[in-house]
């Protein structure tokens, strides 16, 4: 259960507003039509629905997304999830999360020198493809700064200094702690360790200029253009304990030949990693993944 977006926030009300419902849980027949008659008794209006089942079969995983209206009266997304938590989701074990589509996610991103990845960011929040904010942006360099505050985000160099990653880190949580609810990784060239992930679970996405699982790790431009591959691609992904071996939320390739050098190879990188990033970034603060084990679920 994750009900921590349940609460009411500007925009919204506490006793109505847009929600979205992501529930997954052992298939069986009659879910979908426990929930829905759950919102109708509680007055919502559904306006999108979307579900799958990995074995139809039978023995599979069901996962479903519902986007609803609830009316001004009634006691809001804080009661509405204590009623679904009893009537439905222990009755089919479900593991679920409720979030309120009004209540704007502030956004973290971390970088290092590369700005490619975080212009585009920038670029979209300014645009409004982006209905959420990007509250902050941490650098362990100095040399972004004046890429980023002409957007009007607070810059904050955090360095690796003569104490070391650790010290660097716990800064860096401490600008964090209560400030943001998805962290970005745009080509933040560091590790972070297993207590930062887990305090921010299935909610730190990262970017991987290649189409992983192929080149993990370091130099993959390098390493595709040395194997001679036909096709390079980027990953967005979130970030687990495993270099980049977390579950995969977006992808994309682009067709290369002998005849581009590594340079040419990262130039044409550059773009899908902007766009692949972005992309994972919408499908996030919409709401639109499910995680099982190290595979998401992705309602497009």
């Amino acid at each position: 259960m994750d009900v921590r977006d349940a609460s009411g926030s500007a925009g919204s009300s506490a006793t109505g507003g847009r929600a979205r419902l992501l529930v997954s849980c052992a298939d069986r027949p009659g879910i979908v039509a426990a929930v829905s008659r759950f919102l109708f008794e509680h007055g919502a209006n559904i306006l999108d629905a979307d579900q799958h089942s990995s074995d139809p079969h039978g023995g599979g995983t069901f996962s479903m997304r519902m986007a609803f209206e609830l009316p001004p009266a009634g006691g809001g997304l804080p009661g509405l999830a204590a009623a679904f938590e009893r009537d439905v989701a222990v009755p089919f074990a479900m593991r679920w999360r409720l979030a309120d589509a009004w209540k704007r996610k502030r956004i973290a991103v971390l970088v290092s020198k590369v700005d490619h990845c975080l212009l585009e960011l920038l670029w979209r929040r300014r645009a409004g493809d982006f209905e959420d904010d990007i509250v902050m942006v941490i650098s362990n360099h100095d040399a972004l700064r004046s890429v980023v505050e002409p957007f009007g985000v607070p810059f904050h160099h955090v360095a690796i200094g003569s104490e070391g990653k650790a010290a660097q880190e716990a800064q860096v949580l401490e600008r964090l702690e209560g400030a943001a609810d998805v962290i970005v990784l745009a080509r933040y060239m560091q590790i972070l360790s297993p207590a930062f992930v887990a305090r921010y679970r299935e909610r730190i996405i990262n970017i991987h200029h290649s189409f992983l699982p192929a080149f993990s790790g370091g130099r993959p431009y390098q390493r595709a253009y040395e194997r001679g591959v036909k096709l390079i691609g980027a990953t967005a992904h979130y970030v687990t304990d495993a270099l980049d071996e977390g579950p995969i939320i977006e992808q994309d390739v682009v067709r290369v030949t002998h005849r581009q050098s590594v340079r040419v190879l990262q130039r044409m990188g550059r773009e899908i990693e902007r766009t692949v990033l972005a992309r994972a970034v919408a499908l996030h603060l919409e709401d639109r993944i499910l995680v099982h084990g190290n595979k998401t679920v992705v309602f497009v």
